[in-house]
């Protein structure tokens, strides 16, 4: 017998939260969310709860942007529902699994709370500013899986860890299979793995800060920075 298979999962993968964004763009500050899903999964990784969003975010939808999650301009308009009203609802249904000691899943966590945070001062919604715990499958698998080589997108990643994603920047496929990697992280790292989604939590914001420097200086190496300039490890939320 595989000795690591004596260890259990942590007790947090029994229930967790998943949350993601589809945006106009990649500013946390200036963009605007599209699309929107928040949900909770059981230990399995079935969903158990499941809530989507169509927003009107007010801007027109740059086609890059488009061309990621398919939402039109014109199609946002005509279906969406006004930003102020959406984002509300999300940040009431974050909050909700927050409040509720339920950890939520957000793959590049900082890019999706801060977006919402700023969307939430925007339309004047009382914010999320300290979102705990939260599960970050981009920065576990980094801090476990350093030196593997390749992408570390959700698809490569998802991949990787045998879970299926079909329909990806589609923000409730996203948000699932985010959900499901970070439990299939927690069933391989197991033995090393803090005993509470807090421990982790905490272990993140580390970890991230480290991630950063670390790509700092390596972009730094590489001319893609100035040797002044420094990446922003501040995790879960900038």
């Amino acid at each position: 017998m595989d000795p690591l298979a004596l260890f259990e999962s942590p007790e947090w993968t029994r229930v967790v939260g998943v949350f993601d964004l589809e945006t106009t763009g990649v500013d946390v500050t200036c963009d605007r969310i599209v699309t929107a899903h928040v949900g909770v999964l059981d230990a399995a990784g079935t969903v158990l709860t499941a809530r989507d969003w169509l927003a009107d975010p007010g801007v027109d939808i740059p086609e890059g942007a488009t061309a990621v999650h398919g939402i039109t301009t014109a199609h946002a308009r005509e279906h969406g529902r006004p930003a102020p009203v959406v984002v509300a609802e999300i940040v009431d249904a974050v909050r909700g699994i927050l409040d509720a000691g339920i950890p939520v899943v957000a793959y590049n966590a900082p890019y999706d709370f801060s977006l919402l945070k700023h969307e939430a001062q925007r339309h004047g919604v009382e914010a999320i500013l300290s979102p705990s715990p939260v599960i970050d499958p981009l920065v576990v698998d980094k801090a476990y899986d350093r030196w593997r080589r390749g992408k570390r997108t959700l698809t490569v990643v998802a991949e990787h860890y045998a879970v299926r994603l079909d329909g990806a920047h589609e923000a409730s496929a996203d948000a699932v299979a985010a959900g499901r990697v970070a439990q299939a992280l927690a069933e391989r790292y197991a033995p090393w793995l803090p005993a509470t989604a807090e421990e982790l939590h905490t272990r993140q914001i580390g970890w991230a800060r480290a991630q950063a420097a670390s790509l700092t200086d390596y972009f730094i190496q590489i001319g893609r920075l100035d040797p002044d300039d420094r990446l922003d490890g501040s995790w879960p939320i900038r």
